[in-house]
């Protein structure tokens, strides 16, 4: 059987989407027995993995240097699916080409954009709702990492319950407690953190409440004087919200650099950076699935959060709450007492552990590659 997989996430500058897909890859490429497709639009990356044999790699170039990821995606992939007849097509974010007319399998992350459209400028919500809601449809099965997410699709694109499939996400083997004092040194001197840290990854959007975050840090700075709070993620705010200058403006009124942020950072730096902070902090109103909380509570780092969207299935009873997360003053008092209260912290570390090992990519993996063949 040949699968096909739209690939192209896994260049460059790598986010979600790519990591989803290459712990998937990483268990596929023991099976010799399937040949999966891998379609890339401009190069192939050099993970170790992706030399199995099980994998064949294709650049598809457009012609006279066509840059346009819409004619990557709806007419050079499905040409090639056709030309190397492939069984069926695999893509891991959203969306479906509009020439295939073979099984397809779609994996929808969330659908925020049909949930909360003023979060998205009028083109995104365009797209997004437009494309996405024609990928489900046409889709043979379509892969949600939650129950929410299977739940908002029902509701949203009036589909039936049988054609969605939940398989949850994991964290990476690498996101586990380390213990290297040299290494935590060295992370964080290479990110200016200069004493203790509370952790924020993910991509800045309205829902996740950063202004808040930052506000509500600074109610308390005084008193924490050793931490600081890095926020790692680009911006993609809408209505925009200038985060650096918001953050200038909080590092001056406190006369030091209370708060950092960097728009990414490489992939194996990220355990390490879980591991140098004392707390996580995931403020959203609407996730998916809320990969970051899993991946610090498998580190062994306590995690405060909402208990809203999908995050309760992920977190169970292992984190701090904010009711609202929009209120400044419950903010501050939860990181407080995640910061002071140091049987709780031990409490939520030794319980988030235990809690994490429920997930395995081994087993989203092989729930995926079922519903691939058998579709």
């Amino acid at each position: 059987m040949k699968i096909a997989i739209d690939a192209h996430s896994l260049e460059r500058g790598r986010t979600g989407q790519g990591r989803y897909l290459i712990n998937l890859l990483k268990f596929w490429s023991r099976l010799n027995e399937f040949r999966f497709v891998l379609y890339f639009q401009k190069e192939i990356p050099q993970d170790k993995i992706l030399k199995s044999d099980c994998f064949i790699k294709k650049i598809l170039k457009a012609p006279f240097r066509i840059q346009s990821n819409a004619f990557w995606q709806h007419f050079l992939l499905p040409k090639a699916c056709l030309k190397d007849k492939i069984d069926i097509l695999f893509s891991p974010s959203y969306l479906l080409p509009f020439g295939w007319r073979g099984k397809s399998i779609v994996t929808i992350h969330d659908i925020s954009y049909e949930a909360h459209p003023q979060w998205f400028t009028p083109a995104n919500r365009f797209l997004l709702q437009k494309i996405s809601k024609v990928a489900a449809k046409k889709a043979t099965a379509i892969l949600v990492p939650s129950e929410f997410t299977k739940r908002e699709i029902v509701k949203y694109y009036c589909l039936p319950q049988s054609k969605i499939y939940v398989t949850p996400l994991a964290p990476d083997e690498q996101f586990k407690p380390l213990r290297n004092e040299n290494k935590f040194k060295e992370v964080k001197k290479h990110y200016k953190i200069k004493n203790r840290v509370i952790l924020y990854i993910g991509s800045i959007f309205n829902r996740r409440h950063i202004p808040e975050l930052i506000e509500a840090f600074e109610k308390i700075a005084k008193r924490f004087l050793e931490y600081q709070i890095l926020i790692i993620g680009a911006n993609h705010t809408y209505p925009f919200i200038d985060i650096q200058s918001l953050i200038k403006e909080t590092n001056e009124k406190l006369g030091w650099t209370a708060v950092l942020q960097i728009d990414w950072v490489p992939e194996e730096d990220l355990p390490w950076l879980y591991n140098i902070s004392d707390l996580t902090i995931l403020l959203s109103d609407y996730e998916g699935f809320g990969l970051s909380v899993l991946e610090a509570m498998a580190c062994g780092v306590p995690v405060v959060t909402t208990n809203l969207g999908s995050i309760p299935e992920v977190v169970d009873n292992c984190a701090l709450f904010v009711d609202d997360p929009t209120d400044i003053n419950e903010i501050a008092k939860v990181i407080h007492q995640g910061l002071t209260d140091e049987g709780l912290r031990n409490d939520l570390a030794e319980r988030g552990l235990i809690q994490a090992k429920k997930f395995s990519w081994g087993k989203c993996a092989r729930e995926t590659l079922d519903i691939l063949l058998n579709c």
